[in-house]
Parts: structure tokens; C-alpha cells; sequence
């Protein structure tokens, strides 16, 4: 069971530590992801495990947790509330520490003149900055809240070392007052005038306040991550129209049911997906798909929530509502990859749990080094104070998330989503990428490619009866040809006795006349001469397409290819694929020849792109294809995610192409709503460009925590370089907004420019980046396997005639003798002949065994 839960208290990546740590003691839970930039946790446990537990762990732990009843209903409004609450305290803390700053230097570095009887007074003074820093250190309790909580759970945080420094600087400055008003007492005016120089209290403000404006830096950038999701959800519309008893009636779009009709105008967006049952219109899905221009819809045509119709009326009836939803789905899929962890993170983990103890036992070491080596006790407490404030744990735990975050919803924009994080930074790594092809390099129905009429026949007339015949039709190639003929002839009403031709094709009356559409085999059974287009035929097949013959009244009328053509961007987006340094191998169902074909037409300027094509592959053959590759190598398999799901699944990673609104592919690490290859490259580049901003970001996190702990502990003195508690507390307020505002550059990366990204690994365009992998003979079991059953095609004959075991015998012989024919079997009983053929020969020539053998053969399929 896996539930997600809302997390409070946590600042920086050693409460993440804590947190994690403390739900994984709890008996019965496998997995647990907790994310700083969404203050969330997501839990996977068995059943003996409730959620009351894990809350109860969360709290013992120092820390809130509550379950998240409705994802579908959550708002991103926690960053803006955030925002908020420390701007309520910076503002009151800036102005404080203004006035504190006046009385504590003004008069002494800047010269600036005191009110009238202060200048002679230091008691005063120090009196006025106690107040100060006082009102200020309680304006910013939460530190001190979180920071000592966080310290009697044994788990210190960020806010543990920001109390620690600024609460050290404090109590050092309110003994040093006592010291002044001991030297006041005693008549000392000159100590008392040189303890004024020893006073802290600023810094103990100064070091709150500047934490303060980091944080809302951090707040502010943070809730720009979520800007993806925020702009998703703010398409959904907060009304809808519905038809209920008869009357139509406007409500909130969440009261829309399943089964409710509803209706959209012009300018309006959709609130449910469903299916239109009437009226027509053009519809904006680029917030779902990322493809800017509209889609027409009509009467059976599927609507999705969110996109908005443009010019026309439709009435439709709503299929998901709600969390159930296209628009839900891709949220939350977001949201899921936001809250997983890339295994990148794993390595800020380590450090993160052992990070803040480390610091204050550097602190401490800090300020006893320079006791021991003379400084005075103001000097080496500033020192240890120094090391507390610039360290920051907090760029750790952001360096992660905030890429993820950001990256998720850049491909979420784009159509690209990533279901994991995990998913996300290693799309990024792929070597090989493996290409089903019918539906992904290939638009995945045929289409008519070309109509040769016989002599005497017009193309009208050709396109006339093939249209009729087909009309009735509901085979693939059927309607391939209805498409071409509908915008070019209007369809003949006199079509009777419509008989489909199993294995065949189809024959009917057309206009009165016996017409036939199918193969070159019921051509002959029909007595049909097409030797005049027998050439023309064999190249159609040659190049992959197949090629159906028309006749009607006995007449050969013409021939028409029919193929599966390529997607208008397969060859560009292979050829990005290997100047990316990544191999690419087509995996097919298909026979060889057709294979070969389309392989033939992936290439650049004569030179192909694909480092191997295997034909004749089951599902389970591809998975044992993906299988293979991937012990050698990273691989992504790119396929429809229903026929191809044991290979998605076997990859290492598994990206489901044209999926549309159909987003809960289970096979599959990424999806892509769009069916196109380039989404494909889109995604590889988008993934290297967030893996390359976490490593900038984890880069920046140790390189600032490495150069400025040991600055701040003072090693850079004899060189004249000190940095003082409040540099200190600048420069931690800052770092964690560095993090953040590095991840957000991503927002302005476009991950379809071929020019970003690529791999800088030496490659050609034949092999890839793998010189060292023949991906043929890797893959030989399966090219031979593939061989023999292209070279074992099987034909079906029915033979009249057949009485006994000796015409069996004469049938066997008679065909057996044909060059090509490897084996026949009889089926006495069923009349059958079944021919295994080692390469391809015709139906005329086995017809004319046959008959010369004294039989009669009915069909050949």
C-alpha cells in the first residue's frame, strides 16, 4: 500500500534524514520518499501498518505529518503561504535591525550623531540593543522552536545551527553587558567605553534577519517550480454546463458526474473528458499534448478536461470525472515524479545525516583552537559562530528536488512525463534506443501509396468500384482505401450480394457487374489475367507495400499499393538519435521484406541510420531482443505500451509512444502523449539537461560547504581573508536561493533543439557511441530465427478431387517437385494442402501442379 502524506517542520536535508529515518523504523514499511521542496513524504507498507502510525513516528521524531485525504484537490498554495509568513517577519526584523544598527556602529564607524544624551552614556546604549535584539530574536522564535526541538530529538537541522550561532552571540554580548556594568560601578569609564567594541548583539540580529530574507527568497523561487502544476490546474474550468431533467444549468465543475451531458461554447473549456454526441468544432489540446494546433471533433469523438473548444458547439457525455480525469492524471503523474528520489540524491543523504553534528563539532573545535592559540573570547566565538551561520544544509536538500520539480513540468508542458524521478535522470544515460516499428517509426495504418489502372481504364472508373467494394468492408487496408477514394468519387448506391474472401479480399455486384478486389491468388482462381501489372505488383511488395488487385466482369481493372508509411519526423528524429550518441535498432512483427523496405528508407544520404532491423518478432521476441542489449548496454525501448509491455518493461527504460490521454500505462517510465518520434529525442535531451543542473546544484552545495566552513573558521586570517558573523549569515541566506534560481533556468530550456545537449562522446552515424558492439551479431539468434520464418513462409491449398491415400501421394509429389517447396502435408479429410515454402513462389505455379496432377484447386491462402 502506498499513501502520501503532508509533512511539517522540516528545513533543510537533515530533517529529511530525520523524518526518513524515523518512518523506516516503524515495522511493515518498505519504502519511504520525503521531498523538502513540497514538504511531503510518500510511504509504501503493508497492511498491519496504518497511517496513524507513521504520523505518530513522524511526531516523535520532532516533526507533523498528516495523510493527503484528495491529491485531486490539493492546491499548490503552500509556497505563496510560506511567502507570506516570512515576509510578515522580515519587514518588522529590516526595520529593527536598521535602528539596531544605528546605535551599535553608527556613532562609531559611520560618525552619525546619538540623541542628546547617549553619546556619554553606554549603558544606555547596550540597553537599547538588548531591547533590539530581543524583540527581533522572538519576531524570529521559529528558529529557536525548530532549531532546539529538532536538537532534544537528536536530530539537529538547519535552524538548530542558525539558533546555536545567533543564540551564542547573544548570551556572549548580554555577559559582556554585565562586565560593562561591573567597570560602571567600579568607575571604569575607559573598559566600559572598550566593552561597547565587544558587543554582539547585532550580529545575533543581523544573523536572523539575513537567514529571514534568504528564506524568502527561497520561498518565492521554490514556488515558481510549481508553476507547471499550478498552470495545469488552473485550466480546469470552475463551471459547467449540464443537461439535467430536461433543463440545462450551470455548476461547479467538481459536481459534474459521470453519464452527466454537458455542454461547451465557443471560447469555453472542457470539464470532463467524454465523447461528443453532437454538433462540431475545433479543439486546443496543447495543454494536455503540447501540439499547438487544434484537433477537429464530432458526433464519437473523444473530448479531454481542460482543453477548450474554439469555434463551434458541442454537446457531449462525460466518461471520467474528476481525480479520474486526463488532466488529474497527468498532475499527479508530476506531482509522483516530484516526490519520488533520483538515485543521484542518494549521495546528498549520506552527507545530509551526519551534516549538521559535523558542523557544531567543527564549531567547537573552532573556537578552542583559538582560545588555546591566545585569541581573545570574543574573537574565537565569533569565529565558531562564523562556521554555524555559513554552513547550509539546506542547498543539499534542494539541489535535487528543485531540478526534478522543474524538469517534471517542463516535459509535463511538452507531453513528456516521467512517472519517477528515478525515470527521469536515467532516460538521460541511454546508449541504445530500441524502436518497436508499426505505430512508432511507422504511422501505424496504411495508407493508399499509389493506383495503376489497367489499359482502357480511367482512374475514375478504377476509383469508382474500389470504392464500393471496400465501403463494406472493415479490414485495415479497406479502409486505407475508402479514406483515399471518399474525397475524390461519390460512393456507388448499388452494391449487393457483398461477400468478404478470407485470406483473399472481397467480391460484390457493383452497377449490376460480379467485381472482385484481392490478391494475385483469387485473381487466378477467378481466371483474372494481370500479367500486364504482375511487374508493377512484385516492386509494391519489394518496397514493402502490398498490392491489391480490382476487376470487375472479368475485366482487370488496375492495381492499388497499399503501405504503412513513415511518421514525417521518424528520420529526422533517428538521425538526431545517433548525433546524440545513441544506437538505434527497429524490432518488427513484420516480415523481413517489408522490414528491409522501411529499413532502407531510414537513412541519410545513402548511409543508414539504424544499427540493425529484426523482423518476424513476437512480443516475447522483443523482450528477449531488449534483453540481450541491455546486458550490454543502457537501453530505452520505445513501443505503444499495450503489444510491446514485456519489452517496455524489460528495458531499463520503457517509453510508451502516442498514448494520448491514456497516460496509466503500467509498463511503462515515461509517456508520451504525442505519437512522435522527436518527443522521443525530447525527452533524452530534457532528462541530460536536468541531470546535468542537479550536479550543478550538488556541485555549488559541497563546493560552497567545503571553501566557506574552513574560511569561516578563520584558516585565511594570517592572509588577511575573515569573515565575520554577519558575512556569514549573508552569504548561507543566499546560497539555498542559488540552488533554487539555477534549477528555474530550466523552465527556458527547449528540449526539441537539436543543438543542445548532445553527447560528447566520438561517434559516426553507423555505429553510435557503441564502436564496440555488433549489434547484428548480437542479435543473431533472433536475425536467424527471424530468417527461417521468412524463408518458411506457409500456403493453404483446398483441393477438389482428393478421394484416397494414393491421390494424396500424387498431389505430395506434384508439388513437392516445384523449386522452393521444402515440405507438403495432406489433410485427406479436410481436402487441405499445406505448402512450407523456402522463398516465395506463386500461387499460378502450385495451381498449375496441381491441375497438370489431375485436381482442382479452390483457393490458396
Amino acid at each position: 500500500m502506498k499513501e502520501k502524506f503532508n509533512v511539517t517542520g522540516m528545513t533543510c536535508s537533515a530533517c529529511v534524514s530525520h523524518v526518513e529515518k524515523a518512518v523506516k523504523s516503524v515495522k511493515g514499511v518498505s519504502e519511504v520518499n520525503v521531498n523538502l521542496l513540497s514538504n511531503s513524504m510518500t510511504v509504501t507498507f503493508e497492511n498491519n501498518v496504518t497511517s496513524v502510525d507513521i504520523c505518530n513516528a513522524v511526531d516523535k521524531a520532532g516533526y507533523g505529518a498528516s495523510p493527503v485525504k484528495n491529491t485531486s484537490e490539493k492546491k499548490p498554495a503552500k509556497n505563496e503561504k510560506e511567502d507570506s509568513t516570512f515576509k510578515s517577519r522580515l519587514i518588522p526584523s529590516c526595520i529593527l535591525l536598521v535602528v539596531l544598527m544605528y546605535f551599535s556602529m553608527g556613532h562609531t564607524m559611520l560618525s552619525l550623531p546619538m540623541p542628546a544624551g547617549l553619546d556619554k552614556d553606554p549603558l544606555s546604549i547596550v540597553l537599547i540593543q538588548l531591547i533590539l535584539t530581543s524583540v527581533v530574536m522572538i519576531i524570529n522564535r521559529k528558529f529557536f522552536i525548530s532549531g532546539f526541538k529538532g536538537a532534544l530529538h537528536g536530530a539537529p537541522n538547519m535552524d538548530t545551527l542558525v539558533a546555536l550561532g545567533s543564540g551564542a552571540a547573544f548570551i556572549y554580548s548580554l555577559s559582556v553587558m554585565f562586565l560593562m556594568n561591573r567597570a560602571a560601578v567600579s568607575g571604569e569609564i575607559t573598559v566600559l567605553h572598550e566593552y561597547l567594541h565587544d558587543l554582539y548583539f547585532e550580529s545575533s540580529a543581523m544573523i536572523l534577519t539575513l537567514i529571514t530574507v534568504g528564506k524568502t527568497l527561497e520561498e518565492r523561487s521554490k514556488g515558481k517550480t510549481t508553476n507547471a502544476i499550478k498552470s495545469l490546474m488552473a485550466l480546469n474550468p470552475e463551471k459547467a454546463r449540464v443537461i439535467r431533467n430536461g433543463k440545462e444549468i450551470t455548476v461547479e465543475t467538481r459536481e459534474v458526474e459521470k453519464d452527466d451531458i454537458f455542454i461547451v461554447l465557443p471560447g469555453e473549456s472542457i470539464p470532463a473528458d467524454g465523447i461528443v454526441l453532437e454538433g462540431e468544432s475545433a479543439v486546443n489540446e496543447s495543454a494536455l499534448t503540447g501540439e499547438s494546433l487544434p484537433v477537429d471533433k464530432a458526433e464519437g469523438d473523444r473530448v479531454s478536461a481542460a482543453t477548450v473548444n474554439i469555434n463551434g458547439f458541442l454537446k457531449c457525455r462525460a466518461e471520467r470525472v474528476g481525480s479520474e480525469t486526463a488532466l488529474s492524471k497527468i498532475i499527479e503523474l508530476v506531482e509522483s515524479a516530484s516526490s519520488t528520489k533520483a538515485p543521484i540524491a542518494r549521495i546528498a543523504d549520506k552527507v545530509a545525516s551526519v551534516f549538521v553534528p559535523s558542523v557544531i563539532l567543527i564549531a567547537s573545535v573552532t573556537c578552542i583552537v583559538w582560545l588555546i592559540i591566545g585569541e581573545s573570547m570574543g574573537g574565537a566565538l565569533a569565529r565558531a559562530i562564523s562556521v554555524l551561520v555559513i554552513s547550509c544544509p539546506c542547498a543539499l536538500g534542494l539541489a535535487t528536488p528543485v531540478a526534478i520539480m522543474v524538469g517534471s513540468g517542463v516535459g509535463a508542458k511538452k507531453g513528456i512525463l516521467f512517472k519517477t524521478a528515478a525515470a527521469l535522470e536515467e532516460t538521460g544515460k541511454t546508449e541504445v534506443a530500441i524502436l518497436d516499428k508499426t505505430g512508432t517509426v511507422t504511422e501505424g495504418r496504411p495508407v493508399v501509396t499509389e493506383m495503376i489502372c489497367a489499359e482502357g481504364i480511367s482512374e475514375k472508373e478504377l476509383t469508382e468500384i474500389s470504392y464500393a467494394l471496400e465501403s463494406k468492408s472493415e479490414h485495415p487496408i479497406a479502409k486505407a482505401v475508402c479514406e483515399y477514394a471518399e474525397s475524390k468519387v461519390k460512393l456507388s448506391d448499388d452494391i449487393k450480394e457483398f461477400t468478404a474472401l478470407p485470406g483473399h479480399g472481397v467480391k460484390a455486384f457493383v452497377n449490376g457487374k460480379m467485381s472482385f478486389a484481392g490478391n494475385a491468388s483469387l485473381m487466378a482462381q477467378e481466371h483474372i489475367d494481370i500479367s500486364s501489372l504482375r511487374e508493377s505488383a512484385e516492386k509494391a511488395a519489394t518496397d514493402g507495400k502490398t498490392p491489391l488487385f480490382f476487376a470487375s466482369n472479368g475485366r482487370l481493372l488496375g492495381m492499388v499499393s497499399v503501405a504503412d508509411s513513415l511518421r514525417e519526423d521518424s528520420i529526422d528524429a533517428i538521425y538526431s538519435l545517433k548525433n546524440m550518441g545513441i544506437d538505434v535498432v527497429m524490432l518488427t512483427g513484420d516480415n523481413k521484406r517489408t522490414a528491409k523496405a522501411v529499413s532502407e528508407k531510414i537513412s541519410c544520404n545513402g548511409e543508414p541510420l539504424l544499427s540493425a532491423c529484426v523482423s518476424d518478432v513476437l512480443p516475447d521476441g522483443k523482450e528477449k531482443a531488449v534483453s540481450i542489449l541491455s546486458e550490454k548496454c543502457k537501453t530505452v525501448m520505445v513501443g505503444d505500451g499495450i503489444n510491446d509491455a514485456p519489452a517496455l518493461t524489460r528495458a531499463d527504460i520503457g517509453i510508451a509512444i502516442g498514448s494520448g490521454t491514456d497516460i496509466a500505462i503500467d509498463s511503462a517510465d515515461v509517456v508520451l502523449t504525442r505519437s512522435t518520434v522527436s518527443d522521443v529525442c525530447a525527452a533524452i535531451r530534457l532528462s541530460r539537461k536536468v541531470l546535468k543542473n542537479i550536479k550543478e546544484n550538488l556541485f555549488w552545495a559541497f563546493f560552497y560547504n567545503c571553501i566557506c566552513i574552513p574560511v569561516a573558521a578563520g584558516v585565511l586570517i594570517p592572509f588577511g581573508i575573515k569573515i565575520d558573523p554577519m558575512l556569514a549569515a549573508a552569504a548561507m541566506s543566499l546560497s539555498s536561493f542559488c540552488v533554487v534560481t539555477n534549477a528555474l533556468r530550466l523552465n527556458t530550456f527547449d528540449p526539441y533543439s537539436s543543438e543542445k545537449n548532445f553527447s560528447s562522446k566520438k561517434h559516426s552515424l553507423k555505429n553510435g557511441i557503441n564502436k564496440d558492439i555488433d549489434y547484428e551479431a548480437l542479435l543473431h539468434e533472433l536475425i536467424e530465427e527471424a530468417g527461417k520464418g521468412e524463408n518458411e513462409m506457409k500456403k493453404t491449398m483446398i483441393i477438389d478431387g482428393m478421394m484416397c491415400m494414393h491421390c494424396a501421394a500424387r498431389v505430395t509429389k506434384a508439388l513437392d517437385a516445384i523449386d522452393g517447396v521444402k515440405e507438403t502435408k495432406i489433410e485427406l479429410e479436410a481436402k487441405k494442402a499445406v505448402v512450407t515454402l523456402e522463398k516465395e513462389v506463386g500461387a499460378d505455379v502450385l495451381t498449375k501442379a496441381v491441375t497438370d496432377a489431375g485436381y482442382t484447386v479452390v483457393s490458396i491462402e
